[in-house]
Protein backbone atom coordinates (compact mmCIF):
# COMPACT_ATOMS: atom_id res chain seq x y z
CA UNK A 1 0.00 0.00 0.00
CA UNK A 2 1.27 3.44 -0.95
CA UNK A 3 -0.32 6.27 1.03
CA UNK A 4 0.72 8.85 -1.55
CA UNK A 5 -1.32 7.59 -4.51
CA UNK A 6 -4.94 6.96 -5.29
CA UNK A 7 -4.39 4.34 -7.99
CA UNK A 8 -1.36 2.17 -8.95
CA UNK A 9 -1.37 3.68 -12.46
CA UNK A 10 0.00 6.93 -11.03
CA UNK A 11 3.37 5.15 -11.01
CA UNK A 12 3.17 2.20 -13.42
CA UNK A 13 0.70 0.17 -15.39
CA UNK A 14 -0.56 -1.23 -18.67
CA UNK A 15 -3.51 0.13 -20.64
CA UNK A 16 -5.20 -1.16 -23.78
CA UNK A 17 -6.05 1.38 -26.49
CA UNK A 18 -7.64 1.28 -29.94
CA UNK A 19 -6.58 3.38 -32.90
CA UNK A 20 -9.26 5.37 -34.73
CA UNK A 21 -8.96 6.40 -38.38
CA UNK A 22 -6.46 5.81 -41.15
CA UNK A 23 -4.89 2.50 -42.07
CA UNK A 24 -4.38 1.70 -38.39
CA UNK A 25 -8.08 1.91 -37.59
CA UNK A 26 -9.09 -0.56 -34.87
CA UNK A 27 -5.59 -1.78 -34.01
CA UNK A 28 -5.07 -2.92 -30.42
CA UNK A 29 -2.19 -1.23 -28.60
CA UNK A 30 -0.98 -2.04 -25.09
CA UNK A 31 0.84 0.88 -23.54
CA UNK A 32 3.03 0.15 -20.50
CA UNK A 33 4.96 2.53 -18.26
CA UNK A 34 7.13 2.28 -15.15
CA UNK A 35 8.05 4.71 -12.41
CA UNK A 36 11.64 4.31 -13.63
CA UNK A 37 10.87 6.29 -16.79
CA UNK A 38 10.41 3.45 -19.27
CA UNK A 39 7.38 3.57 -21.57
CA UNK A 40 6.64 1.12 -24.38
CA UNK A 41 3.77 0.22 -26.69
CA UNK A 42 3.02 -3.35 -27.82
CA UNK A 43 1.12 -3.65 -31.10
CA UNK A 44 -1.08 -6.71 -30.58
CA UNK A 45 -2.29 -6.80 -34.18
CA UNK A 46 1.24 -6.70 -35.55
CA UNK A 47 2.85 -9.77 -33.92
CA UNK A 48 3.11 -8.04 -30.55
CA UNK A 49 5.95 -5.91 -31.91
CA UNK A 50 7.13 -2.75 -30.13
CA UNK A 51 5.78 0.27 -31.99
CA UNK A 52 7.15 2.85 -29.55
CA UNK A 53 9.74 2.88 -26.76
CA UNK A 54 10.84 5.95 -24.80
CA UNK A 55 12.73 6.81 -21.63
CA UNK A 56 11.75 9.85 -19.54
CA UNK A 57 10.08 11.31 -22.60
CA UNK A 58 13.02 10.69 -24.96
CA UNK A 59 12.10 8.67 -28.03
CA UNK A 60 14.39 5.73 -28.79
CA UNK A 61 12.98 4.19 -31.96
CA UNK A 62 12.18 4.96 -35.59
CA UNK A 63 8.63 5.39 -36.89
CA UNK A 64 8.25 4.80 -40.62
CA UNK A 65 6.54 7.12 -43.13
CA UNK A 66 3.47 4.85 -43.41
CA UNK A 67 2.70 5.12 -39.69
CA UNK A 68 0.42 2.51 -38.15
CA UNK A 69 -0.94 0.01 -40.70
CA UNK A 70 -3.36 -2.74 -39.76
CA UNK A 71 -2.57 -6.27 -41.00
CA UNK A 72 -5.42 -6.35 -43.54
CA UNK A 73 -3.49 -3.79 -45.61
CA UNK A 74 -0.42 -6.03 -45.92
CA UNK A 75 0.81 -6.52 -49.48
CA UNK A 76 2.75 -9.83 -49.68
CA UNK A 77 3.98 -9.29 -53.24
CA UNK A 78 7.71 -8.75 -53.61
CA UNK A 79 8.74 -5.73 -51.55
CA UNK A 80 5.14 -4.76 -50.69
CA UNK A 81 6.18 -5.16 -47.06
CA UNK A 82 7.69 -1.65 -47.23
CA UNK A 83 4.25 -0.08 -47.66
CA UNK A 84 3.31 -1.24 -44.16
CA UNK A 85 6.72 -1.20 -42.49
CA UNK A 86 5.87 0.89 -39.44
CA UNK A 87 9.35 0.12 -38.19
CA UNK A 88 8.75 1.09 -34.61
CA UNK A 89 11.32 0.01 -32.10
CA UNK A 90 10.93 -3.63 -33.14
CA UNK A 91 9.60 -5.41 -36.22
CA UNK A 92 9.84 -9.20 -36.20
CA UNK A 93 10.90 -10.81 -39.50
CA UNK A 94 10.20 -14.45 -40.40
CA UNK A 95 9.17 -17.13 -39.67
CA UNK A 96 10.01 -19.08 -42.81
CA UNK A 97 11.56 -16.20 -44.73
CA UNK A 98 13.78 -13.24 -43.84
CA UNK A 99 15.41 -10.71 -46.12
CA UNK A 100 15.23 -10.30 -49.87
CA UNK A 101 12.21 -11.61 -51.82
CA UNK A 102 13.08 -14.88 -53.51
CA UNK A 103 11.85 -18.21 -54.81
CA UNK A 104 13.14 -21.13 -52.76
CA UNK A 105 12.38 -24.69 -53.87
CA UNK A 106 9.39 -23.45 -55.85
CA UNK A 107 7.94 -21.32 -53.03
CA UNK A 108 7.63 -17.59 -53.65
CA UNK A 109 8.72 -15.69 -50.53
CA UNK A 110 8.13 -11.99 -49.83
CA UNK A 111 10.48 -9.47 -48.25
CA UNK A 112 11.06 -10.30 -44.56
CA UNK A 113 8.21 -12.81 -44.37
CA UNK A 114 4.72 -12.17 -43.02
CA UNK A 115 4.90 -12.76 -39.25
CA UNK A 116 4.97 -9.03 -38.44
CA UNK A 117 1.45 -8.78 -39.90
CA UNK A 118 -0.07 -11.65 -37.89
CA UNK A 119 -2.42 -10.49 -35.11
CA UNK A 120 -2.31 -12.00 -31.64
CA UNK A 121 -5.00 -14.61 -30.93
CA UNK A 122 -5.01 -13.71 -27.26
CA UNK A 123 -3.30 -11.28 -24.93
CA UNK A 124 -2.79 -11.71 -21.19
CA UNK A 125 -1.81 -8.73 -19.03
CA UNK A 126 -0.44 -9.02 -15.49
CA UNK A 127 0.45 -6.09 -13.22
CA UNK A 128 0.42 -7.80 -9.81
CA UNK A 129 4.15 -7.97 -8.99
CA UNK A 130 5.75 -7.15 -12.32
CA UNK A 131 4.51 -5.71 -15.60
CA UNK A 132 3.92 -8.55 -18.04
CA UNK A 133 2.28 -8.83 -21.45
CA UNK A 134 1.93 -12.27 -23.03
CA UNK A 135 0.70 -12.81 -26.59
CA UNK A 136 0.13 -15.79 -28.86
CA UNK A 137 0.41 -15.63 -32.66
CA UNK A 138 -0.48 -18.49 -35.01
CA UNK A 139 1.16 -18.48 -38.45
CA UNK A 140 -0.38 -21.47 -40.20
CA UNK A 141 -1.94 -22.51 -43.48
CA UNK A 142 -3.43 -25.59 -45.13
CA UNK A 143 -0.70 -27.57 -46.90
CA UNK A 144 1.87 -25.09 -45.58
CA UNK A 145 3.84 -23.96 -42.55
CA UNK A 146 2.35 -24.16 -39.08
CA UNK A 147 4.04 -22.10 -36.35
CA UNK A 148 2.91 -21.02 -32.92
CA UNK A 149 4.74 -17.99 -31.52
CA UNK A 150 4.36 -17.26 -27.81
CA UNK A 151 5.81 -13.88 -26.86
CA UNK A 152 6.22 -12.36 -23.42
CA UNK A 153 7.43 -8.94 -22.28
CA UNK A 154 8.41 -8.34 -18.68
CA UNK A 155 9.74 -5.38 -16.72
CA UNK A 156 9.92 -4.25 -13.10
CA UNK A 157 7.34 -1.64 -12.00
CA UNK A 158 10.16 0.78 -11.19
CA UNK A 159 12.60 -0.41 -13.84
CA UNK A 160 14.23 0.80 -17.04
CA UNK A 161 14.91 -2.64 -18.53
CA UNK A 162 12.61 -4.73 -20.72
CA UNK A 163 12.94 -8.48 -21.32
CA UNK A 164 11.51 -10.09 -24.45
CA UNK A 165 11.12 -13.87 -24.50
CA UNK A 166 9.89 -15.78 -27.55
CA UNK A 167 9.04 -19.43 -28.04
CA UNK A 168 8.47 -20.56 -31.62
CA UNK A 169 7.07 -24.07 -32.06
CA UNK A 170 6.60 -26.02 -35.27
CA UNK A 171 3.12 -27.53 -34.87
CA UNK A 172 3.16 -29.10 -38.35
CA UNK A 173 3.71 -32.79 -39.07
CA UNK A 174 6.78 -32.09 -41.22
CA UNK A 175 10.13 -30.38 -40.85
CA UNK A 176 9.94 -26.69 -41.74
CA UNK A 177 12.54 -23.98 -42.46
CA UNK A 178 12.74 -21.57 -39.55
CA UNK A 179 14.10 -18.04 -39.94
CA UNK A 180 13.75 -15.17 -37.47
CA UNK A 181 15.33 -11.75 -37.27
CA UNK A 182 14.63 -9.08 -34.65
CA UNK A 183 14.60 -5.84 -36.62
CA UNK A 184 15.30 -3.31 -33.82
CA UNK A 185 15.12 0.20 -35.26
CA UNK A 186 16.84 3.06 -33.42
CA UNK A 187 15.89 6.62 -34.28
CA UNK A 188 16.12 10.29 -33.39
CA UNK A 189 16.83 11.83 -30.93
CA UNK A 190 18.73 8.87 -29.47
CA UNK A 191 20.22 8.32 -32.93
CA UNK A 192 22.00 11.54 -33.86
CA UNK A 193 25.52 12.76 -34.73
CA UNK A 194 27.70 12.30 -31.68
CA UNK A 195 25.97 9.07 -30.63
CA UNK A 196 28.34 6.16 -30.07
CA UNK A 197 27.66 2.66 -31.38
CA UNK A 198 29.51 -0.28 -29.81
CA UNK A 199 29.32 -3.68 -31.49
CA UNK A 200 31.79 -6.32 -30.19
CA UNK A 201 32.73 -7.70 -33.61
CA UNK A 202 35.42 -10.25 -34.38
CA UNK A 203 34.91 -9.41 -38.05
CA UNK A 204 32.57 -7.32 -40.21
CA UNK A 205 31.43 -8.22 -43.72
CA UNK A 206 29.79 -5.59 -45.94
CA UNK A 207 26.71 -6.88 -47.72
CA UNK A 208 27.52 -5.22 -51.05
CA UNK A 209 29.87 -2.78 -52.77
CA UNK A 210 27.97 0.23 -51.41
CA UNK A 211 28.49 -0.95 -47.84
CA UNK A 212 32.14 -1.78 -48.56
CA UNK A 213 32.79 1.86 -49.50
CA UNK A 214 32.31 2.93 -45.86
CA UNK A 215 33.40 -0.19 -44.04
CA UNK A 216 35.91 1.74 -41.92
CA UNK A 217 33.20 4.13 -40.72
CA UNK A 218 30.32 1.66 -40.41
CA UNK A 219 29.71 2.61 -36.78
CA UNK A 220 29.81 6.38 -37.43
CA UNK A 221 26.53 8.26 -37.14
CA UNK A 222 26.33 11.25 -39.45
CA UNK A 223 23.87 14.03 -40.28
CA UNK A 224 20.84 13.08 -42.42
CA UNK A 225 21.76 13.10 -46.11
CA UNK A 226 19.55 14.15 -49.04
CA UNK A 227 20.44 10.94 -50.87
CA UNK A 228 21.81 7.98 -48.93
CA UNK A 229 21.77 4.42 -50.21
CA UNK A 230 21.18 1.97 -47.37
CA UNK A 231 24.15 -0.03 -46.10
CA UNK A 232 24.16 -3.42 -44.38
CA UNK A 233 26.97 -5.01 -42.43
CA UNK A 234 27.14 -8.58 -41.12
CA UNK A 235 28.94 -8.83 -37.78
CA UNK A 236 30.54 -11.91 -36.29
CA UNK A 237 30.13 -11.12 -32.59
CA UNK A 238 32.43 -12.05 -29.72
CA UNK A 239 29.48 -11.60 -27.35
CA UNK A 240 25.79 -10.74 -27.59
CA UNK A 241 25.95 -7.24 -26.18
CA UNK A 242 25.39 -4.18 -28.38
CA UNK A 243 25.15 -0.60 -27.14
CA UNK A 244 24.04 2.76 -28.52
CA UNK A 245 24.94 5.75 -26.35
CA UNK A 246 24.09 9.41 -26.80
CA UNK A 247 26.37 11.50 -24.54
CA UNK A 248 24.43 14.69 -25.31
CA UNK A 249 21.27 13.13 -23.92
CA UNK A 250 23.09 11.27 -21.17
CA UNK A 251 21.44 7.93 -21.95
CA UNK A 252 22.47 4.60 -23.43
CA UNK A 253 20.51 1.58 -24.66
CA UNK A 254 22.09 -1.85 -24.35
CA UNK A 255 20.80 -4.95 -26.08
CA UNK A 256 21.82 -8.37 -24.69
CA UNK A 257 21.12 -11.81 -26.16
CA UNK A 258 22.54 -15.33 -26.37
CA UNK A 259 24.57 -15.82 -29.54
CA UNK A 260 23.89 -19.56 -29.47
CA UNK A 261 20.19 -18.74 -29.91
CA UNK A 262 20.80 -15.83 -32.29
CA UNK A 263 24.22 -16.35 -33.95
CA UNK A 264 23.82 -13.77 -36.73
CA UNK A 265 23.87 -10.00 -36.35
CA UNK A 266 23.05 -7.41 -39.00
CA UNK A 267 23.60 -3.67 -38.85
CA UNK A 268 21.30 -1.71 -41.17
CA UNK A 269 22.39 1.89 -41.69
CA UNK A 270 20.13 4.46 -43.34
CA UNK A 271 21.22 8.06 -42.85
CA UNK A 272 18.58 9.45 -45.20
CA UNK A 273 16.71 12.71 -44.69
CA UNK A 274 13.26 11.78 -43.37
CA UNK A 275 14.28 8.13 -43.12
CA UNK A 276 16.99 8.27 -40.48
CA UNK A 277 17.40 4.91 -38.76
CA UNK A 278 19.94 2.39 -37.51
CA UNK A 279 18.81 -1.22 -37.47
CA UNK A 280 20.56 -3.47 -34.94
CA UNK A 281 19.28 -6.92 -35.73
CA UNK A 282 20.08 -10.22 -33.98
CA UNK A 283 18.73 -13.30 -35.72
CA UNK A 284 19.28 -16.93 -36.69
CA UNK A 285 20.04 -15.84 -40.27
CA UNK A 286 21.23 -13.02 -42.49
CA UNK A 287 18.65 -11.00 -44.49
CA UNK A 288 19.79 -12.21 -47.91
CA UNK A 289 16.80 -14.47 -48.50
CA UNK A 290 16.05 -18.10 -47.74
CA UNK A 291 17.48 -19.35 -51.02
CA UNK A 292 20.87 -17.86 -50.16
CA UNK A 293 20.86 -19.29 -46.64
CA UNK A 294 19.99 -22.72 -48.06
CA UNK A 295 22.81 -22.59 -50.63
CA UNK A 296 25.24 -21.58 -47.89
CA UNK A 297 24.15 -24.51 -45.74
CA UNK A 298 23.10 -22.11 -42.95
CA UNK A 299 19.33 -22.51 -43.12
CA UNK A 300 17.80 -23.71 -39.87
CA UNK A 301 14.89 -26.14 -39.61
CA UNK A 302 12.44 -27.12 -36.89
CA UNK A 303 11.25 -30.72 -36.71
CA UNK A 304 7.60 -31.56 -35.95
CA UNK A 305 6.86 -30.43 -32.40
CA UNK A 306 10.29 -28.82 -31.98
CA UNK A 307 10.52 -25.36 -30.44
CA UNK A 308 13.16 -22.63 -30.43
CA UNK A 309 13.41 -19.99 -27.71
CA UNK A 310 15.05 -16.58 -27.79
CA UNK A 311 15.50 -13.99 -25.06
CA UNK A 312 16.57 -10.37 -25.59
CA UNK A 313 17.07 -7.82 -22.82
CA UNK A 314 16.92 -4.09 -23.48
CA UNK A 315 18.37 -1.87 -20.75
CA UNK A 316 18.31 1.93 -20.64
CA UNK A 317 20.90 3.61 -18.42
CA UNK A 318 21.92 7.19 -17.71
CA UNK A 319 25.57 7.73 -18.62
Amino acid sequence: MNNYIGHPSQLCGIEEHRLVGGKGDGMRLYEAWTSGGLRFTVSADRCGDLSRVSYKGINLGFFGPCGYVAPQHYDPRGAGFLKSFTGGFLTTCGLTAVGSPCVDEGEELPLHGNISHVPAENVVVDTDETLRIKLTMRDASLFGRKFLLTREYECAPDGSALILHDKVQNIAASETPYMILYHFNFGYPLLAPGAELTIPSKSVTPRNDRAAEDLDTASSIIEPQPAFEEQCYFHDLSEGRVKLKNPALGIAVTMEFDTTELPFFTQWKLMQQGEYVMGLEPGNCHPDGRDVMRRQGKLRFLKPGEAAEQTIKITITEE
